[in-house]
């Protein structure tokens, strides 16, 4: 009999997540039937997903859910929802995380002009350093509007949200007219205790003829090695750069967790076992 250990969800998580929301157990494995492999993980992936799955599709005393490292998001996400085309602008928000900052580079390979928000001096730097056009600190700026203005004065073709909330209430108004805009996450309301309320988009969406769609990466699951070939001829080629944000041992975990949440991250959050 194999053991292993597990994180598992101790309590929903009511506003921010705690280290107290988490327990650490021992767990026994199956015995391995015929043709079955026993694999170990080296790196795990802290995301923001996990934060909302934990709600919905999670009851108190489960594993927690996540995954090995591995994301295809960025490249289906700016590919086949915002469907850009050479000479568009593009805005990311979130735009040092693991996810915006591949969506970026997509772009700029793809023709783009790009236009990049993070909330700290050193992420805007990286930005800047890895080829967007455009960057700026979203936490440091007196009005949002303005900066977003006079970041691309014409206005945005399409809009690769991972925030949500305030920034895309603002950030809609300056989409130009049949515009796209990719919902990949909103991070800024996971941790709500209370809804937050408008300003509402309807008015914008419709006088500009805007599409919006929300997606999930799983609904391209069967061409997967496509993106996984297409990022890594990529890399190899040094068209897109990556950073990884590594926390030491499985017993930090959730502080690797919550710290993604927190925004602490620069690039990926994986935890090396």
């Amino acid at each position: 009999m194999v053991t292993a250990k597990a994180w598992v969800l101790k309590k929903h998580f009511e506003g921010f997540p705690k280290t107290s929301d988490f327990d650490l157990k021992e767990i026994k494995l199956p015995n391995l039937k015929d043709g079955e492999l026993l694999l170990e993980s080296v790196f795990l992936s802290v995301d923001p997903y996990m934060r909302v799955y934990s709600r919905t599709v999670m009851k108190e005393g489960d594993i927690m859910i996540g995954t090995q490292v591995a994301s295809l998001t960025a490249y289906f996400g700016l590919l086949e929802v915002c469907k850009i085309k050479p000479g568009e602008t593009v805005l990311v928000n979130a735009a040092a995380g693991a996810v915006g900052s591949v969506v970026g580079q997509i772009a700029k390979i793809g023709g783009c002009k790009v236009v990049g928000c993070a909330g700290s001096d050193d992420k805007v730097a990286y930005l800047k350093k890895i080829g967007f056009d455009e960057a700026f600190n979203y936490k440091t700026v007196k009005s949002l509007d303005e900066a977003l203005r006079k970041a691309s004065p014409d206005g945005y073709d399409c809009f690769f949200d991972n925030v949500g909330g305030e920034f895309a209430s603002i950030a809609i108004n300056q989409m130009k007219k049949y515009g796209r805009i990719a919902v990949c996450g909103a991070i800024s309301l996971y941790n709500d205790s209370v809804p937050q309320k408008g300003p509402y988009m309807q008015v914008p969406m419709i006088l500009k003829e805007l599409r919006m769609e929300g997606f999930i990466v799983h609904r391209w699951n069967n061409r997967r090695e496509e993106g996984v070939k297409a990022l890594l001829k990529w890399v190899v080629e040094g068209k897109v750069k990556y950073h990884e944000q590594v926390t030491e041992g499985f017993e930090n975990m959730p502080m690797a967790f919550i710290g993604m949440l927190k925004g602490e991250n620069l690039g990926k959050a994986v935890v090396k076992v």
